[in-house]
């Protein structure tokens, strides 16, 4: 038995990779243009991409003229983004809790809901407080989460999804105020088992977290088309937020 945390091992898989390959390249580069058009980000600004996977959204913000350096705890998922290195983008193993470069950054993004994983609270604090202090004074935050309330309403028992020959088997359950995730499925002649889980967290314990943390909060958005937060309906929570 590993004595690693669900989130090492899962986000290190290939398999998780796999399970969610059908991820929108579109979507995710149409989202980066909007914000940063709406922040008005100025070429060459220094950005940080927090828990970038193998940076689709690193690569985009690149693409833009900002400079990049994406972190994330899986060294799988950095080992592919690094073959996407250049002069204005790089990628580290960091853990998020910590803070990665003190007062470096003008702008920093934790997107498509990396963050919520941990049992404990103070860990979420934890995460906040890195990121508040990874900012330059006056740098900004966009924080971009699924919105509790519709994913709860939403939420599939059971699921089975094809990828190629392998069928991933999933069962979700709220469970201690978590959306939990079971991933069960057979590959190469054997069989896996993967959980996942993420913290039920709403609009005001978020504003809640950046305000203590010393954020002050600008806009809050429903989806990536940047439409007004909606409690009831949006599928996303997006907080864009100020160090101050």
């Amino acid at each position: 038995m590993s004595d690693k945390n669900w989130f090492e091992q899962w986000f290190d898989s290939p398999y998780y990779h796999i399970l969610y390959a059908n991820r929108s390249e579109a979507e995710a580069e149409l989202f980066i243009q909007k914000i940063s058009t709406r922040l008005n980000i100025a070429a060459g600004a220094k950005v940080l991409d927090v828990a970038c996977g193998k940076g689709r959204h690193s690569k985009t913000l690149a693409k833009l003229g900002f400079d990049v350096t994406g972190i994330d705890l899986s060294p799988n998922s950095i080992t592919e983004a690094r073959k996407f290195n250049g002069e204005n983008m790089r990628f580290d193993v960091w853990d998020m809790r910590k803070t990665y470069k003190a007062n470096e950054f003008d702008f920093m993004f934790n997107l498509f809901s990396s963050f919520g994983y941990f049992d404990d609270d103070r860990d979420d604090y934890a995460c906040i407080n890195g990121f508040y202090e990874n900012l330059k004074p006056n740098g900004t935050l966009v924080l971009d989460y699924i919105n509790s309330e519709c994913a709860v309403k939403t939420m599939k028992p059971r699921e089975i999804i094809q990828r190629g020959e392998i069928q991933f088997h999933i069962q979700k359950k709220l469970e201690k105020g978590f959306i939990k995730k079971k991933i069960e499925f057979l590959a190469d002649g054997e069989n896996y088992a993967f959980e996942e889980q993420l913290k039920i967290i709403n609009q005001f314990k978020f504003t809640l977290m950046l305000e203590q943390s010393g954020f002050e909060l600008q806009y809050i958005f429903g989806d990536y088309q940047l439409n007004k937060f909606d409690a009831a309906n949006s599928p996303r929570l997006i907080f864009v937020a100020v160090k101050k």
